[in-house]
């Protein structure tokens, strides 16, 4: 019996250690799902060894479905939010938005819902915007490209502009299909997020 109490105790008490972890929760699509590679080397493994190794004590939720959308991401974030209750979510979503053609102004909205319903459950923001390439035609790509900075400026969101910087367009940085990013381009994700990020930690 005094066994059984002792292991209740303390299992209570690492719970209560996780309960009072902060909680950065990523919302994405494959990019973020490290699609075609072992989860592992995914840039969101890598930033929880980073948390880890720099003395962070933040538990890390990859929310991320490969193919996912702006309209999925925003079903899916009062969930994700009430059973997380991150202090941090990183949203990671539209490319799959600009692949299908979907129109910009219904990107925004869906963003700028999952921003107010991270911000009213009391997390913070991190966007990650994302470019298309120049054969979807230039009205377009910069209608899109439009969207991430525009929604950053008028809900003073912290944005990295282009996440797939120095990965998309790098044929040695991306798998056969020329869409998802390699193993290799892993460390320059998390890169390019990393300055950005960790004043909101």
């Amino acid at each position: 019996m005094r066994a059984w109490l002792i292991s209740a105790a303390f299992g209570l008490m690492v719970w209560g250690q996780a309960a009072l972890a902060d909680t950065v929760l990523v919302v994405g699509d494959s990019i973020s799902a490290a699609f075609g590679l072992d989860s592992r080397q995914g840039w969101v493994s890598l930033l929880e060894k980073r948390l880890a190794e720099q003395g962070f004590e933040h538990r890390v939720v990859n929310a991320s479905i490969s193919g996912d959308t702006s309209a999925g991401g925003a079903a899916r974030l009062p969930r994700l939010l009430a059973e997380h209750q991150p202090n941090l979510v990183i949203i990671e979503l539209g490319g799959n938005d600009g692949l299908r053609g979907l129109p910009p102004a219904q990107l925004q909205q869906n963003l700028a819902a999952m921003v107010e319903a991270s911000r009213d459950s009391g997390a913070r923001v991190l966007l990650l915007g994302m470019l298309l390439p120049p054969n979807y035609g230039v009205r377009y790509t910069t209608a899109f490209a439009e969207v991430f900075s525009r929604l950053a400026e008028e809900q003073q969101v912290p944005l990295v502009p282009f996440f797939l910087d120095g990965v998309g367009g790098v044929p040695e940085m991306m798998q056969d299909d020329g869409i998802h990013p390699t193993a290799q381009a892993q460390p320059v994700l998390l890169e390019n997020l990393w300055l950005t990020l960790k004043p909101l930690l």
